[in-house]
């Protein structure tokens, strides 16, 4: 505001001078104010020599720049910007004031986010099928979102959204069949929380709990071991809520095709809003962390994927670091585990701790990510070990040799945090993955418990190799985890042979900082290294991206070979006609669906 009032005491200068300056006549000054000031009805104008065309069109330009350069200043300062994002001026008009009807709806990383006007949250199943009815009628969109966890903001579209989270109550529980009917907004700690009264819980749980549960069912959602099914396979029967037939219960019994085939839809042909899950009985685990190498694993990945309930491997790139985590239910016999780990939780940490105050010496205390919103330095021995490595990734998140040190001093901390932990399956079984990040995964076979391909090794092996000769400033971990196959024709995990096994492997970038310009070039990184992976490695495994990672190509070749990858692995011709049937105006699509499977009027 200071630069503002500059310009304009600059200007009222330059005015003052035009009125006393005998060498410009005031009848050829544009303002008319100024004319004003500058004569009375009875005063006559002095003789003065004519100015030449060149004067008079300079003075005419320096008035329409000056007036440019104010108005730019007054808008520049005045603009409404929050304090945490004046750093962004270069997107202006992103942060301009919205609309109070326009809502603002992205996923968690903040990578994918569209406004809409039609945003709805039905607080009933028949106010939601009013909804879906009279939508259809005026063929307007109003696609099927969640909580929004989904990395590519699968259930996000401009034109219109509908929100299941008022219809979030457990419905009916049996107790004796282990089975819970629920509202499919309800989200997974929610239900978690409800049916431990009853001795019940899922089956499995993927790294998070925050997801609704028919978004977490619909995108073939998974968590990790080798003989439990992704998160669909636990769906008994569903009610969806249909533009063109209204509501359709659908199970095994009941229209098997359909069942099997919307059990893990998409959202695309039709609203959930009913799901009854088969549950286990609720147990307590017994966690084990160990650090350990690839020459290592290969001896003893069989037994490890076998004997184990649960278990999943943290590869950390740039080191022979392999982290491996397993779950086994508690023994009745022996009860919890006694241990006493041998290093303490601020001694595993110390070492991130050390790296961080080096760096910041290396890098500066004046690095703004390195600062708390308020401009202060945050107290690191506050910080947790994902927040410790988000600091640490923002001071340099594109420098390889820095990502290396960070990767590092992470492979120090699970060193040092190897030992047990006892606790319930959804609270053991959770996974901070830190920050916002951009996230790929992909999912292929693996052989079965009886003869494993090692293909799933193979795979992280050559990803590795592939990070270090692309020199690609890759951070940890690689996650990798497994699942039975699943019976729902769109899962990745599809498989007609009952024994086959999947593995699951996710690649990350962080975006541990707010700066539009860094998070953009961490994006352009990422999407390299993914299109790395994606050429040397998911042709040659037979790997498939997660739907709510895949993302859609803009280059329209690239685009046209997705479409011709998914075509061999999955029913698109099936999916597309039930698409035609029960949402023949596609109400419930977006662009993502559009671009994915393109319908014809040939199907």
């Amino acid at each position: 505001m200071q630069r503002a009032l500059s310009i304009r005491r600059t200007l009222q200068s330059l005015h003052h001078r035009l009125l006393f300056n005998k060498s410009v006549p005031l009848k050829h000054h544009p303002l008319p104010s100024i004319r004003t000031l500058s004569s009375t009805p009875s005063a006559s104008p002095s003789p003065s020599p004519s100015p030449s065309p060149s004067d008079a069109e300079i003075r005419k330009y320096l008035g329409y720049t000056a007036l440019l350069v104010f108005c730019g200043a007054a808008t520049y300062y005045s603009f409404p910007f929050s304090e945490d994002a004046k750093h962004k001026k270069a997107q202006i008009f992103r942060y301009a004031p919205l609309p109070e009807d326009l809502h603002t709806v992205s996923n968690w990383s903040g990578t994918h986010e569209v406004q809409t006007r039609n945003f709805h949250q039905p607080e009933s199943v028949e106010e939601l099928e009013k909804l879906v009815k009279e939508a259809n009628e005026k063929r307007a969109r109003i696609r099927p979102v969640g909580s929004g966890l989904s990395p590519n903001g699968i259930g996000l579209a401009r034109a219109g959204m509908v929100n299941l989270a008022l219809l979030d109550k457990v419905l009916e529980v049996d107790k004796e069949m282990k089975r819970v009917r629920v509202q499919a907004g309800i989200r997974v700690q929610g239900l978690v929380d409800e049916i431990k009264q009853y001795g019940l819980t899922l089956q499995n749980f993927a790294s998070i709990r925050e997801q609704q549960i028919g978004g977490i069912v619909q995108v073939g959602a998974h968590g990790t071991g080798a003989k439990l099914p992704p998160v669909d396979e636990q769906v008994i029967s569903m009610k969806l809520v249909t533009p063109a037939k209204g509501t359709i219960e659908v199970s095994k019994e009941k229209d098997p095709d359909l069942f099997y085939l919307a059990r893990c839809g998409l959202g695309g042909l039709g609203v959930v809003a009913e799901v009854t899950l088969q549950c286990v009985e609720r147990q307590e685990l017994v966690e084990h962390t160990t650090v350990s190498n690839i020459k290592e694993i290969k001896k003893n990945h069989k037994k490890l994927l076998s004997e184990n309930k649960h278990v999943k491997y943290l590869h950390i790139p740039y080191t022979d670091t392999v982290v491996v985590v397993t779950c086994n239910p508690v023994s009745k016999w022996k009860g919890p585990l006694k241990f006493k780990p041998k290093y303490t939780k601020d001694e595993a940490l110390q070492h991130l701790r050390d790296l961080y105050r080096e760096s910041l010496k290396k890098y500066r205390a004046d690095v703004m990510t390195a600062k708390s919103p308020d401009g202060t330095e945050p107290d690191i021995n506050e910080l947790s070990f994902t927040e410790l490595r988000d600091k640490l990734l923002a001071l340099d998140p594109l420098n390889k040799e820095h990502v290396i040190k960070v990767n590092q001093a992470e492979a120090e901390f699970w060193r040092k945090s190897e030992g047990y932990r006892v606790g319930w399956a959804d609270e053991i079984l959770g996974f901070d993955c830190g920050g916002q990040q951009w996230v790929s995964e992909t999912c292929f076979p693996s052989g079965t418990l009886a003869k494993l391909s090692m293909k799933d090794l193979e795979y992280t092996e050559e990803l590795k190799q592939l990070i270090e000769k692309e020199d690609i400033p890759a951070p940890a971990p690689i996650e990798q985890r497994w699942t039975a196959r699943s019976q729902s024709v769109m899962s990745p995990a599809y498989s007609s042979v009952q024994d086959d096994i999947f593995s699951w492997v996710g690649i990350i970038m962080y975006l541990p900082t707010m700066d539009a310009r860094q998070r953009k070039e961490i994006t352009d990184e990422f999407f390299n290294y993914r299109h790395l992976s994606q050429k040397q490695l998911w042709d040659q495994y037979s790997a498939y991206e997660h739907w709510a990672k895949i993302e859609v190509p803009k280059d329209k070749e690239e685009l046209a070979a997705l479409q011709a990858r998914l075509r061999k692995r999955f029913p698109v011709d099936s999916y597309n006609k039930a698409r035609k049937e029960l949402d023949p105006n596609r109400i419930l699509s977006n662009n993502m669906l559009e671009k994915l499977f393109p319908l014809s009027d040939t199907i």
